[in-house]
Parts: C-alpha cells; structure tokens; sequence
C-alpha cells in the first residue's frame, strides 16, 4: 500500500479549495477561542463538547439531515449544560465527565446503526480532507463571524473574568453569563471544527496552538495572534500534506500542531533560563 502519491497533486488542489478557506477560517477562530480555553482552564470542557457534537452529527448521519445542523446542536447543547451547571471548575469537571462517555456512547450506538457509507462514520472521528463543499463554507463563515463577533463585544469583561474570577465577581462582572456566552461560541467552533478534523482530535485545533504561543509570548493580543498562526499553518498544513496521502487529515494536524508546542516549548525554556542568568 502506498501511504504518499504526490503525482496528480496539482489537480487535486483544485478539488480542496472549500478545505483550504475552511482550513484557514477554522485557524483563525480557533485559535482565538483557544486562548480563552486556556486562560479558563476548559481543556477538558472541548474535550466533552466534541463528543456531543460527535453523537448530534451521527444522530443525523442517521436520520438524514444535516450532519452540520446536529453537530451544531449536539455542541450548544453541551456548552449550555456546562456552562448551566458548572459554575465552579470542581462542578464542571464532574459534569464534563459525565456528559463525554453518554456522547461517545450515543454517537458509536447512532454510527453502529447507520447503513450508509463506513467511509462518512469514519470521518466524523477522523476528519475528511474532502468533505467540505460549498455550502458548508458558507456555513462556516457564519458561524466564524458569529464567534469572532461574540468574542470581540465581550473580550474586556471575559478577559477580566478569566484573569481573577473573584475580582471580576466583586467588580460586578456577570460572570455567570458570560461563562454561558463563551461556551456557546466555544460549542460552535468545535461543532465546525470537527467536521474538518474530526470529533476525537479537536484539541489539536483549541488546545494545542494556544498551549505552544503561551510558552513565548506574554500578553493576551501576543498569545492570541500566535496562537491563531499555529492553528491555521496545522490545518492548513495537515490538508496540504494530507492531500497527496491515504491517511486521513487528523493525524497530520496533530502532528504539525504537536510539533509547533515542542519548537514553543524548547524555545520558551531557553528564554527562561536566559532571564534567570541574566538575573
């Protein structure tokens, strides 16, 4: 079996180019909304999201509707009892951990049922490099918009509330809603995001490039316009390479997007021991 055959590459661009705008939309906004991931410490919470945005897009896989629209609401859904009822990180991880295995559980029951193609159940998990037409693009720009838009009209506050929460509170900051607004938008991003790359490797999409800019750079606008760099050079990169391939785009994702945090990670330990010399 050949794993690469690059020899039809050129037309075979030509076929990818909704993925490579997807690519590059989904970069952008997740990596923004990756900084905001980790300033409040909701790793896990993607991590729970996907798998209900998992059973919503298997659940309509099924049923023959819109695999987008499930995803969508298998995502909110999630964010909104996250959001509701973890108010505190002890609460949320409880809920989180409970929520994961009944999405997973629901979507393999949805996909063991599905008649169709094994190639579509698949690429829910995987990601598929040619999924994307053009009406998910428009899809795509829509709801990129509606993230960008969200994140922007409440940076200060949600930034002030993800800094010191106590504060924040005392301050008289809704951190309530606020908290409940970011995990929509964060609730859309991974359901877009999982129809590039699948529902068990969107960490590498929000949590990876986010976790690699903080480790060389300080400041919220720094972190997040790396951060947004990372991610789009992984999906985009991951598509390129996984163009000419047999293997399916997530792996190359994560392995770009892994080697970003080691390159961060090595860079960001020598500028600190350099400060701690110097001082």
């Amino acid at each position: 079996m050949t794993l690469f055959d690059f020899s039809d590459y050129g037309a075979l661009l030509s076929l990818v180019s909704n993925s490579l705008i997807a690519g590059a939309l989904l970069g952008i906004v997740g990596g923004l909304v990756g900084f905001f991931v980790m300033a409040r410490d909701l790793p896990f919470a993607v991590h729970g999201i996907s798998e209900l945005s998992f059973a919503g897009a298997a659940g309509a896989l099924l049923v023959g509707a819109d695999v987008v629209v499930g995803s969508v609401v298998g995502s909110v859904a999630a964010a909104l009892l996250i959001g509701l009822l973890g108010a505190r990180a002890r609460e949320r991880n409880s809920v989180i951990g409970v929520l994961m295995p009944f999405g997973l559980g629901l979507g393999i029951l949805f996909l063991a049922i599905y008649p169709g193609r094994a190639a579509n159940r698949f690429g829910l998990l995987t990601g598929q490099v040619v999924s994307v037409d053009g009406p998910q693009v428009l899809v795509l720009i829509a709801v990129s918009l509606v993230v960008l838009v969200g994140l922007l009209v409440m940076w200060r506050p949600l930034l002030f509330a993800s800094v010191d929460e106590d504060v924040a509170v005392a301050r008289g900051v809704p951190t309530r809603a606020l908290s409940v607004a970011f995990m929509v938008l964060l609730a859309l991003t991974v359901s877009v995001a999982v129809q590039t790359i699948g529902a068990l490797l969107v960490l590498a999409l929000l949590v990876t490039p986010a976790a690699a800019a903080l480790r060389v750079a300080s400041g919220p606008l720094a972190v997040s316009l790396l951060s947004m760099l990372f991610a789009t050079v992984s999906v985009v990169g991951g598509i390129l390479v996984a163009l000419g391939s047999a293997i399916p785009i997530s792996p190359f994702v994560t392995t770009i997007s892994f080697a970003i945090y080691l390159v961060c990670r090595i860079a960001g330990g020598r500028r600190g021991a350099r400060v701690r010399s110097a001082a």
